[in-house]
């Protein structure tokens, strides 16, 4: 189950004085080791000053974003004068505080300490429809509280679907969506199962371009008109929100630890488990709450007829490694069609891995030589031990593998704009 609801990774443009934004330092752990050969520069920056230490070439072909002087940057890497890129906008980039109605300036925030949970921006974007028409152009308005009827269809019968995407700001101050039309796809396809009008592909995306050039973007599409009986929401409501997030789990990009869950189940055949339905979300509270409670980061559930098939963790897809063969429970009604998992399955192929959606076995995963988790929030989270049956395997000295590493540093350096696109999966916004 892919993550969702939201959750821009907008980072504010950079004061002249400081040093250029780039992945957090906890993200560096999993980059590529540095370059430190001396040969490749000219001269040196301060040794306190910085991390390590690249040509721009290597620095694009590795998926590295590093903490440089700009004024050194600018003298080794050739890139281009940013110190005053859109100045005058960088106040202008403001959350509201839950605590408060004092709005926050965005480079105010902590990064690196952010963490995941709500932090709203000053606007949504909102438009409706009725049962039998189509959505006509929404508008932004001023984040906040939404009015329904208690009768409404999102609350009686839990007729909504969410979606989660993220964007990005490069050091050009320009931002960049990772492919938001996959997105909009799948809450087509989500729209259908549950009987729902929906966007079109081309208004999703427009919607999401809009809101996060205001700062703001969460998608979400409910039956929000009155209905008493069980049916189809005479009215629907699509919205959009953004928070600024970090890591979704509170180990940061160090490797989680799951627990195999052998007694609930997220899903069934035939049932809704491969859209994303809000209410795919609430069923796996339970199973997640009683694993955090014994020291865990989230619980990996089990195929519901078998017991013994690998489905995924409740916000994320799950891969297992072996040798060369890279594999992932194949998409069988079940298990929610990942965006981020659909594009890792590329880029490892890109990268000379063998790939194989197919059915998993517990036992194989007990084996693997490596096990990782993807999703929109997670990105791509490596996974330092399995618990099933009261047995504890772990993966590696401490956790992070080769692959995982690998294939981390090529989607991230893709999705920041680090790397060429040659997948043609970015959309900037400028």
């Amino acid at each position: 189950m892919e993550s969702g609801a939201v959750f821009a990774g907008l980072h504010p443009n950079p004061p002249s004085h400081h040093l250029l934004l780039g992945p957090s330092r906890s993200a560096i752990k999993l980059l590529p080791p540095p370059i430190t050969d001396k040969k490749l520069f000219s001269s040196h920056p301060p040794r306190s000053r910085y991390l390590f230490t690249a040509t721009r070439d290597h620095l694009l072909r590795d998926g590295i974003c590093p903490f440089f002087p700009i004024s050194w940057l600018q003298k080794q890497l050739h890139f281009a004068s940013f110190s005053n890129h859109n100045s005058n906008n960088v106040n202008s980039l403001r959350v509201a505080s839950p605590a408060s109605n004092v709005a926050l300036e965005l480079a105010d925030i902590d990064w690196d300490n952010l963490g995941f949970g709500l932090m709203p921006t000053d606007y949504m974007y909102m438009m409706r429809c009725t049962q039998g028409e189509a959505f006509s152009k929404g508008q932004l308005q001023r984040f906040g509280n939404i009015e329904l009827s208690p009768s409404a269809g999102v609350l009686n019968y839990g007729q909504g679907l969410f979606e989660g995407l993220k964007a990005y700001r490069k050091h050009d101050g320009n931002i960049l969506l990772f492919r938001p039309e996959e997105n909009g796809l799948r809450l087509r396809m989500g729209a259908e199962r549950m009987c729902m009008p929906a966007p079109t592909v081309e208004q999703f995306v427009e919607a999401v371009k809009e809101t996060v050039l205001a700062m703001k973007d969460g998608p979400l599409l409910m039956g929000s008109g009155a209905v008493l009986g069980l049916a189809p929401a005479p009215e629907y409501t699509f919205l959009i929100y953004v928070s600024p997030v970090g890591n979704y789990f509170k180990e940061g990009l160090a490797p989680i630890n799951l627990i195999v869950e052998t007694e609930m189940h997220r899903a069934t055949p035939g049932g809704t488990g491969g859209v994303k339905t809000i209410g795919n979300y609430a069923a796996v509270l339970q199973a997640q709450s009683a694993a955090k409670a014994k020291g865990f980061s989230d619980v990996l559930y089990l195929d519901s007829i078998n017991k013994k098939y690998l489905e995924e963790v409740s916000s994320c897809n799950v891969f297992v490694v072996k040798g060369n063969l890279i594999s992932t429970p194949a998409i069988k009604g079940t298990i929610l069609p990942g965006i981020t998992r659909k594009s890792i399955l590329d880029v490892a192929l890109s990268q000379g891995f063998e790939v194989a959606e197919r059915q998993v076995t517990v036992d194989e995963l007990l084996e693997a030589d490596e096990v990782f988790c993807t999703g929109t929030a997670v990105v791509v989270s490596p996974v330092g031990s399995i618990t099933y049956l009261n047995k504890r395997v772990t993966y590696g000295s401490d956790g992070v593998g080769r692959v995982s590493q690998q294939l981390y540093s090529a989607l991230t350096s893709l999705q920041m704009g680090l790397t060429e696109d040659k997948m043609g999966w970015i959309v900037e916004l400028k």
